[in-house]
């Protein structure tokens, strides 16, 4: 019977194991494409607008209780260096709060400069974020709509950079790469930016350069208007209406450009109970997308590899359960070792998959980065972020499971917007804001409960002398700890 529990905890590694290393590896194949993009020089080319041709563009603002941004959005986007006649603003705005009052001030003021803006208004929050962009729709004049998130300061010329690409006919998006307006702040926005930077930085551009779908990422990006038509519209059956639209739109035949080299600056998420509300809406939201379209994406016409990489981008969030999966199996495999008669070295072929990370995140974060530090301060500062980063990810992975489970199951849930607090330097502070969370959640017990258990196996493992797992199971017990430890820590104090 030992032996049998031992096989079972054994094979649940291996298969968990494998999965994550394949994850890896092809995510490694996309950090190729992304060499042969640059060394080809294949990325898109600066266009410009032909002379006195600006078409109509309507930008659409939806927000929902954001009393500390939003003024400095609607600023932000009427600095835009495009003919002031040439587009409109439309805020849509779900508030219940102050944002409201705000909100309906800071538009007046813009209209009596002679800007086209609107304070739009639903008499419900149907839909959230893609019921407002969908309601949105009916007021919009505009051929090309530019969609903005409340934390977005879009830089001037955004419109001028975005807007040319779609002399393609077959352009049917222009995504923007995101930067980071206070990636200094915390040790918490570094580790956001650390991980962002390999999305906006390698997939986007190595899925680009393997002619692999892409994604919009819901904002800092321009829509053909034609093209959400074509595609059936926003819809708000998933927590990620921007990448199941993404999906239903290319596989219509239409393409999505991707600027790697226009940034639009945003607020990162300053504190962790925030952080978790939007890793529970992507890893939720990216679930219920595979379960919507990997069907279609199947079933169409893509060629083999096409649909594998598609496949891995929409089960991405997937990966936590496999990474959950390996801690929790990992303590009891080791007292098994012996009796299964397991010569540990043999795992040692897994490592592969921690070198391809190893290097998508060099590449990122080092090779591609250009903020200004030399190669030796981005790499000090990338081997010390690395191994914490790998803690807090797994520390996530019990976190972001429930959801990518609760996506998979079809349980419904609002959509739980990240609060941002206009924070872009060291003397700022979220301490006490409104919108911060004021409850301990169970999952939050949980977090800390398993930060004992890896504990308790680090101490196991010194006792018996059985070291395989040790370095795995510390950085499992720290993140487990620090994701625990600062979600008591931010909360709201009454």
């Amino acid at each position: 019977m030992s032996e049998i529990f031992g096989y079972i905890f054994l094979i649940a590694y291996l298969v968990a194991l494998t999965y994550v290393t394949f994850y890896c590896l092809m995510s490694f194949h996309l950090l190729y494409n992304y060499k042969k993009s640059h060394w080809n020089d294949l990325g898109p080319k600066d266009q410009e607008l032909e002379k006195n041709d600006f078409p109509f563009v309507t930008i659409q603002l939806p927000i929902f209780n954001e009393l500390y941004v939003v003024e400095r959005l609607i600023e932000s986007i009427c600095e835009f260096d495009y003919p002031k006649d040439r587009f409109e603003i439309h805020v849509l705005d779900d508030s219940n709060d102050e944002t409201v009052i705000i909100t309906r001030k800071k538009v007046a003021e813009y209209k009596a400069k002679g800007f086209l803006i609107e304070h739009i208004q639903r008499a419900d929050r149907v839909g959230y974020k893609a019921g407002a962009l969908k309601a949105g729709m009916k007021y919009a004049k505009g051929k090309f709509i530019a969609i903005f998130d409340a934390d977005f300061l879009p830089k001037k010329n955004f419109l001028k950079k975005t807007i040319p690409f779609f002399k393609n006919k077959k352009v049917g998006v222009v995504q923007t790469r995101w930067e980071h307006i206070n990636e200094d702040y915390s040790l918490i926005t570094r580790l956001q930016a650390f991980q962002l930077n390999v999305h906006f930085r390698v997939e986007q551009v190595g899925r680009k350069a393997g002619n692999y779908m892409l994604q919009f990422n819901g904002t800092a990006g321009v829509w053909r208007r034609e093209c959400i038509d074509d595609a059936g519209g926003w819809e708000a059956d998933t927590l990620t209406e921007d990448l199941d639209l993404s999906y239903r739109a290319q596989l219509n035949g239409w393409e999505i450009v991707y600027l790697e080299n226009v940034g639009s600056p945003a607020e990162l998420p300053a504190e962790m109970n925030g952080l978790k509300s939007q890793q529970h809406r992507w890893m939720k939201g990216g679930a219920e997308t595979a379960k919507k379209m990997l069907p279609s994406v199947w079933k169409s016409n893509l060629n083999f590899g096409q649909k594998v990489h598609a496949s891995l981008h929409l089960l991405s969030s997937s990966v936590f359960l496999f990474v959950f999966l390996i801690g929790i199996s990992s303590v009891p495999l080791i007292f098994y070792f012996g009796i299964l008669k397991i010569n540990a070295g043999y795992f040692a072929f897994f490592l592969i998959g921690l070198l391809s990370i190893i290097a998508i995140y060099y590449t990122a974060n080092v090779h591609a980065k250009n903020n200004g530090d030399s190669y030796i301060k981005s790499l000090i500062k990338f081997m010390f972020l690395f191994p914490v980063f790998l803690a807090l990810s797994m520390g996530l992975s019990l976190h972001n499971s429930i959801a990518v489970l609760q996506g998979y199951w079809g349980k419904k849930s609002p959509f739980v917007r990240t609060p941002k607090f206009a924070i872009s330097s060291g003397s700022d502070s979220v301490n006490n804001k409104k919108y911060l969370a004021e409850k301990i959640p169970m999952t939050t017990i949980l977090e800390g409960l398993l930060a004992i258990y890896f504990f308790a196996a680090v101490i196991g493992a010194i006792y018996y002398e059985n070291t395989t797992f040790i370095m795995f199971h510390i950085l499992l017990m720290l993140g487990y700890g620090t994701i625990c430890y600062y979600s008591i820590r931010h909360l709201r104090l009454k």
